[in-house]
């Protein structure tokens, strides 16, 4: 018998991850460039500056949180119709979301998360979970990327992004 030398098979496979990653780096790259410019513009802006000093001494997921978001509607639903890292996007919410789409909405809970007074990452992913509907599973995979979030942070292991 024969033994087939698997290294021509495994350099393809190789090649073929690496673009993969590739294709996700470009769309992670994208969302990066491009993650809420709206809200530096009309109809988003007015409303966010007058409700961003609002929210930041509200608590997340409170009766006071919850009544702002009422009074932002115009430009939340503005928002949540132009970007899909936010569950609102879409008829069935994180279940027609896809990694690259949660991926950019954890990163946004963990900024937003950092907003608030008395903020707290695992307490917003408790919140949003129970909200979005979001499974045990995934629910863990989130927490364990904020715990990675938070180790890079500690580490300075990341490139400041400067772009407005």
């Amino acid at each position: 018998m024969k033994i087939m030398d698997s290294m021509k098979d495994t350099i393809a496979h190789i090649r073929l991850v690496r673009r993969y990653i590739i294709i996700i780096m470009r769309e992670l790259d994208n969302r990066r460039k491009n993650h809420d410019r709206l809200k530096l513009k009309s109809p988003e802006k007015e409303i966010y500056d007058k409700y961003t000093p609002l929210l930041k001494n509200s608590t997340y997921g409170s009766e006071e949180y919850k009544s702002f978001l009422k009074g932002m509607k115009p430009a939340l639903d503005h928002h949540y119709a132009n970007y899909r890292h936010h569950p609102e996007h879409f008829e069935n919410g994180v279940n027609d979301m896809n990694l690259v789409d949660v991926m950019e909405m954890l990163c946004d809970w963990c900024a937003a998360s950092k907003r608030h007074a008395n903020g707290n990452i695992y307490r917003s992913i408790d919140i949003s979970c129970e909200r979005f509907q979001i499974d045990d599973q995934l629910k863990q995979i989130l927490i364990n990327t904020a715990h990675m979030l938070e180790e890079a942070e500690r580490e300075r292991d990341y490139l400041e992004d400067t772009t407005p």
